[in-house]
């Protein structure tokens, strides 16, 4: 694929990784202000083509990693075609339930059957570092893989998140720690706040 022009680019710009986005429009600018002034641009187009290639590829790559997602009998598994229209539809969701209905491990499920985590991380906050782990080991058990792979934790002191992980699971004080490097969040495509009351 060989975009020859910023309208072009732009419109791949969707298929990318969120942490590339920010880059690919700032060298976007780049090009069209030098292609303006009647400078050269093919190297730097060269040098952007070649990385929204890479990220266009691990986009499908995580994609097809997601595989297929089963629900067990749980309250919010009955309701996950709706919840899936609302996630779809709008920018910001909140969902109410009673206790033990299924919210905590069933929404990140819901988000990944909707490819979401492809672009990005699911961050999926808990109060506490005992129910980030839990909850990342029930995830990880339903959708039959091993901490690490495509659900992964992190809490003081502790990462088991890799390159692969397409959820997670995170204490609050983490999230806020990492908005110190990245005010917004670009390595997420999905982000849960859980126990939202506390």
């Amino acid at each position: 694929m060989k975009p020859s022009n910023s309208d072009t680019y732009t419109s791949v710009l969707e298929q990318c990784q969120t942490s590339d986005r920010f880059r690919i429009e700032k060298r976007l600018q780049q090009i069209a202000a030098r292609s303006a002034s009647g400078q050269p641009t093919s190297k730097m187009q060269a040098d952007l083509e070649q990385t929204i290639e890479k990220s266009t590829a691990l986009t499908q790559q995580r994609l097809d990693s997601i595989g297929v997602v089963n629900y067990p009998d749980l309250p919010v598994a009955e309701k996950k075609d709706a919840i899936k229209d609302s996630i779809s539809e709008n920018q910001v969701v909140v969902i109410a339930g009673e206790t033990g209905s299924g919210k905590t491990t069933q929404l990140p499920k819901i988000c990944l059957e909707l490819g979401l985590g492809a672009k990005g991380l699911i961050g999926h906050t808990q109060p506490r570092r005992l129910a980030a782990r839990t909850v990342a080991n029930r995830i990880a058990d339903e959708l039959n893989t091993t901490i690490g792979d495509k659900v992964g934790y992190q809490v003081r002191f502790t990462d088991q998140v890799s390159q692969g992980s397409l959820i997670k699971l995170m204490t609050d004080g983490i999230l806020l720690a990492e908005t110190q490097h990245d005010r917004y969040l670009s390595k997420y495509e999905v982000i849960i706040i859980d126990e939202a009351h506390e």
